[in-house]
This record gives C-alpha cells, structure tokens and sequence, in this order.
C-alpha cells in the first residue's frame, strides 16, 4: 500500500471517528489523536522525507487535502455540537411562566416604630408639629436647664451614661464630663424654646439612654416621646383633655384615665397619668397587680423656673410637657407582658405586627 493511499485510508478513518463524536469534549479527543503533535496523521506526515523525488510532489498534494477535509469535517462537527449544547441549556433554564410565581417575604416596619407613628398621626392631627434632639448631650440641657438641682440623684454615674473621656481611655466620673447619653427627651424641650418664640405646640420621639438593667419593665435603651405645650393660657385643664383624647385614641373610648399627684424636676404641678387595665376593665387582676390600673405616662405644667432659662416670659406664657414610651405604649396596646420582646429581635414574635 502506496503513503498516498494511506492517507486516504486514515481520511475516512478519522471523517468516521468525528461523525461519531457526541460532545464536544469526544470531538477535541479525536482532533488531538489525528492532527496533533503524535497525532496519526502527523505521524504519516513526518515520513514524506524518505520519499523518492518523483512520490514527494503527488504525496504533499494529497497530505494538505487530507488535513485540510479533516479541519473542515471537526469545524462543522463542532458547530454541530456547541448548538446542540447552547438548545441543552437554553432549556434547562426555561421558564415556564405559567407556573406561579414564588412570593419573596417583605420586611415590615417594627411594631415600636409603628406605634410611634401612630402617636405621631394623633398628636399632628391636633395640629402639633414633630421635631428632634441629639441623642448625646450636654449636662446642661438634660439637667440643668430643666430644674434639676446639683445633687439630683439622676446626675449619678449609677443613673446616666457619661461620655468617656477623650484624653484618656476610663470612663468618665461625676463632675468630671458634661456630655452624656440623653436620659430622657425633655432636653429637646429647652433645644425648641431656645430656638422658637410661643406659641409651640410639638412631640420630640427618639432613643433614650438609661443605666437600667433589662427586665420585664425596663431597658437601657428605649424610645421615648415627648410632648411640649407653650402658650398664653394654657392650664392643666387643657393637658388633662389632651391626654384623655390621645389616650382613647390609642386604646379605645371604653378606657379609664386618672391623674395622679406626682413630681417631676421640670413641671409644677405634676401628674402620673393611670389607664384602666384592658384585660380585667379596672376590676383587678395579674396584670395589673390586682390595681385595675397601669401607669403610663407622666406630664404637668412647665415649671416658671425652666422658662427663665430660655428667656420665656412666665407671667405671660404657660406650658405643659409630657412624656410616655413607645415601648410601654406597644405593650399595653397589645398586651405584651415583657418589653425585652421587643428588642429580641425574634422573627416569630414580630411576624404578630
């Protein structure tokens, strides 16, 4: 047999092995094994040397025709192929579109938050406007100028978080900062009479910062919102029916309100305000101590002394403050006994709001 019929012979060998490639893989086996470097056909090449003059010419045409069919036959096979693939996957990620769509979870807004928007929707209703304090503040907006005296126990390092010091890494002690976590949003009431003339009519929400243990009824951390009233002749009479309507509002026109003698540095007269409990209608039960009460805010005129410090006439202008947490509030609305809840963050308590 002639070099130029085994050519022909390895040509219709490899033409069938290429036909018989299923994949694209099987397809690069085959060229590999014919046109490269220990290929067969590259085998049969590196013998044209030992030909004789008159066979190199005819054996050179036939060899360029034989890997020239062989590159043509493994391109069209392999475009054959790699569509075949493309059409594989292509409907292996089909959609159907007519089957139903999966329903991705939505967040929602924490219960907290909800209800200080809802107290926020009452008290705008009435035509009262929302304003904001820092969070960190100086010791003479969350203390001094809302009549708290030198020695007020709440100044007590046991009672307020103090900044730390910048020039050293201990914290810092009773008298020696005036910057603190805000222990209450009362400051804002001084931020707002500073900035503003009467008449004012406001609530400040916002965190507060006390040095609580968390239990069932405190936390170190909750939201607060205050309340502020400064006009010409506004009396307790006006902050008594404030808070019933807010209160009926919240809880429905069926609940109690009571107002009870209390003190409060920076209003005079002062009030704790009670509503009847939800669960036993003001007869007694758990609850509520067997009281048919449960606190819920406290309030009372703007004490004349605190005017003094923004420049508010007393003789002239009156006011009243009041202050409730949102916390509390989402607690009695909806019956939840232990406000660290609240801030557990576990998904199948707040999936209930």
């Amino acid at each position: 047999m002639t070099i130029t019929e085994d050519l022909r012979a390895l040509e219709a060998e490899a033409v069938a092995a290429i036909g018989a490639a299923e994949t694209l893989e099987a397809l690069e086996s085959v060229r590999i094994g014919y046109l490269g470097k220990k290929g067969s056909l590259t085998a049969v090449l590196r013998g044209l040397g030992g030909l004789s003059a008159e066979e190199r010419p005819e054996a050179g045409r036939v060899s360029n025709e034989v890997r020239r069919s062989l590159e043509t036959a493994i391109d069209e096979r392999h475009a054959l192929l790699a569509g075949a693939a493309h059409a594989t996957r292509v409907a292996a990620d089909a959609v159907d579109v007519t089957l139903p769509g999966r329903r991705h979870p939505v967040g929602r807004q924490h219960v907290v938050h909800q209800v200080v928007d809802e107290i926020a929707d009452n008290f705008t209703g009435l035509g009262y406007r929302i304003a904001e304090g820092p969070q960190v503040e100086l010791d003479y907006y969350n203390f001094t100028a809302l009549n708290h005296p030198p020695d007020h126990p709440a100044r007590a390092l046991q009672d307020t978080f103090y900044v730390r010091d910048l020039s050293g890494d201990r914290a810092a002690v009773e008298g020696e900062s005036d910057v603190l976590l805000r222990t209450h949003t009362s400051p804002a009431q001084v931020h707002i009479m500073e900035a503003q003339k009467p008449p004012i009519y406001v609530i400040v929400p916002g965190k507060v910062y006390r040095r609580d243990v968390a239990d069932p009824s405190h936390s170190p951390q909750f939201t607060q919102i205050e309340g502020l009233v400064v006009d010409e002749g506004i009396t307790f009479g006006d902050l008594k029916g404030t808070l019933e309507h807010f209160l009926h509002e919240m809880f429905g026109p069926d609940r109690r309100v009571r107002l009870r003698p209390h003190f409060f540095p920076f209003t005079e007269p002062s009030a704790e305000v009670d509503v009847s409990c939800g669960i036993c209608g003001g007869e007694g039960c758990r609850s509520c101590g067997g009281e048919g009460w449960l606190e819920i805010l406290g309030c009372g005129m703007v004490d004349p002394n605190v005017f003094g410090y923004v420049g508010i006439d007393p003789e002239r202008y009156t006011g009243f403050a009041f202050g409730m947490g949102a916390e509390r509030i989402a607690g009695l609305k909806y019956g939840v006994p232990d406000l660290r809840l609240f801030t557990e963050g576990d998904t199948r308590f707040l999936h209930q709001f």
